[in-house]
């Protein structure tokens, strides 16, 4: 059984945007056409998604990271040294998404992680490379539906 619509153009758009594959390469995986691909890049702008994916999920948490430093080190520099309640929420806010975004494995995750795993298996078996591959593919397209 194949996948949807949806699914396929999901898969597609995280294989060109994450593994930074061609469009050509991209429509061989996901089983499409190069013209439906390429459709899907510039319906999708997925080339501007291709570099916007240069900040990563670590500097986010980087980011959040410095703000909860910056607020604690407001409240440690005045006299009275205990939050406010609005800075409490702030601060459990702060540390939910830092824990969210540390603790969460997207697809895309999951795709770097085969992508290093083949890289590997590449250099000392090929045709296991392209089982796991083909294995990869099935599992990926599975967390997709």
């Amino acid at each position: 059984m194949g996948l949807s619509k949806t699914a396929e153009k999901d898969y597609a758009r995280i294989l060109y945007t994450s593994e930074r594959m061609t469009q050509k390469e991209v429509s061989e995986r996901v089983k499409v056409s190069e013209k439906t691909i390429s459709r899907w890049v510039q319906q999708g702008n997925w080339d501007q998604l291709r570099k916007s994916m240069l900040v990563t999920k670590q500097h986010q948490i980087s980011l959040l990271y410095d703000q909860l430093a910056f607020l604690n080190d407001s409240i440690a520099d005045r006299e009275y040294k205990i939050a406010t309640a609005k800075e409490a929420d702030v601060i459990s806010k702060l540390t939910s998404s830092i824990q969210r975004l540390e603790v969460e494995t997207s697809v895309g995750q999951i795709i770097e992680v085969a992508r290093s795993f083949i890289d590997f298996v590449r250099e000392e078996d090929l045709s296991l490379a392209k089982d796991v591959t083909i294995r990869f593919d099935a599992f990926i397209q599975s967390k997709m539906k």
